[in-house]
């Protein structure tokens, strides 16, 4: 496997957003190296605003060939927590969350930790709709497509 330092570093910008919720729905990602920059999004025509905030990052770190670090800014603290708090409680407890309940959208939730095995993740939350550029670009893309919908 290839050391942590080794790996190429990228920079993970993320939103999702929801008309209604649950509603059709839309996540975006802007993913930077120090050499480039690729910016993608997708829609659900039913779907929850935390689906497409988790679908974000899953589709980002998906589109990656080769275990890399991932530096994580999400407005969205189920996101930062559940990638670095909250995953290993669950794991541990059979994908069951603190009160005991199923950890909700598992199915997502499973494939990050697959990936989080793969990349080494850190995360970093930032405020919505507080002039974070890439937040507001990505918050823009989400939400157009939503609005196909």
């Amino acid at each position: 496997m290839t050391n942590s330092t080794e790996r190429k570093t990228f920079t993970l910008f993320t939103d999702g957003a929801c008309r209604g919720n649950p509603g059709p729905g839309g996540w975006a990602y802007i993913l930077r190296t120090d050499d480039s920059e690729i910016e993608c999004s997708g829609g659900d025509p039913a779907t929850t605003n935390q689906r497409m905030e988790v679908t974000a990052v899953m589709r980002a770190l998906e589109s990656l060939t080769a275990p890399a670090n991932v530096v994580i800014y999400a407005d969205s603290q189920y996101v930062t927590k559940g990638l670095v708090e909250w995953m290993d409680g669950w794991i541990a407890r059979g994908w069951k969350n603190a009160a005991k309940k199923s950890v909700a959208n598992q199915d997502l939730w499973r494939v990050l930790a697959e990936l989080r095995e793969k990349h080494t993740l850190t995360t970093h939350w930032v405020k919505a709709h507080a002039g974070h550029p890439e937040n507001e670009r990505c918050d823009e893309m989400a939400f157009a497509e939503a609005a196909k919908f």
